[in-house]
């Protein structure tokens, strides 16, 4: 990896953006990631950037959504880039709206775990607590779709004097920023993470044989670039 420089998609889903505590929070994780040599762009899921999943099946039959949003878009540029961080605040113990809508029209990827090969993390503030069943929740979907998670962070602001973070969280939130890039660099990978992709592959490889007159794309998909016959 010498010489190249690491690209960065984060996804922040509070409907407030980068002035949200989610966004700001990433900030705080992006900065040493920066640090650490790596770009990043920012996507801002707004209301109707990324709209909820229609249930169609068409991804599976056609390898694209039909539906005319940013999805499409997003969805490239975290396959030309090399990590996915995911920023959501708590909305009554999940994800919000916004991100759990990217989620589920993520199907067709988790389907054939588009995404491997991949670093991740996860982010999540809440006014109350309870963050780490929402970073557990993001960080197995990551998994499903082939990412690598290296670690979480979550913020309860209700703890906190006037809504700043402490200068622990920011140490925090930078050291999981710096470790995200240090893991690509290294290509190093949990050997826990790599047996639930394993085991989630071929999940997935049964499902896909299964389905495959259904599914022509997904199918074609796992026989090009996987070997299923």
């Amino acid at each position: 990896m010498h010489g190249v420089r690491m690209k960065i998609i984060s996804i922040v889903g509070s409907p407030r953006g980068k002035r949200s505590n989610t966004g700001r929070l990433l900030e705080e994780v992006l900065k040493g990631a920066r640090h650490a040599g790596a770009a990043n762009e920012t996507i801002l899921l707004k209301t109707d950037s990324v709209r909820p999943c229609l249930g169609c099946d068409k991804c599976h039959k056609t390898g694209r959504c039909p539906q005319k949003d940013e999805f499409e878009s997003v969805k490239g540029k975290i396959l030309s880039a090399d990590a996915l961080v995911l920023a959501s605040p708590n909305y009554i113990f999940n994800v919000s709206a916004q991100m759990k809508a990217f989620m589920d029209r993520c199907c067709g990827i988790l389907h054939c775990l588009a995404f491997e090969g991949k670093y991740g993390a996860a982010i999540v503030t809440s006014g109350g607590g309870d963050e780490k069943p929402i970073t557990t929740y993001m960080n197995h979907f990551l998994i499903a779709t082939g990412i690598s998670p290296v670690g979480d962070l979550g913020v309860t602001m209700g703890n906190l004097v006037n809504e700043e973070f402490t200068d622990e969280i920011q140490g925090q939130a930078f050291a999981l920023g710096e470790r995200l890039v240090r893991a690509w660099k290294g290509q190093k990978r949990s050997k826990i993470v790599d047996k639930k992709i394993a085991a989630f592959k071929a999940r997935m490889e049964w499902l896909i044989s299964y389905r495959k007159q259904d599914w022509p794309y997904e199918y074609d998909y796992w026989r090009s670039h996987r070997g299923l016959k």
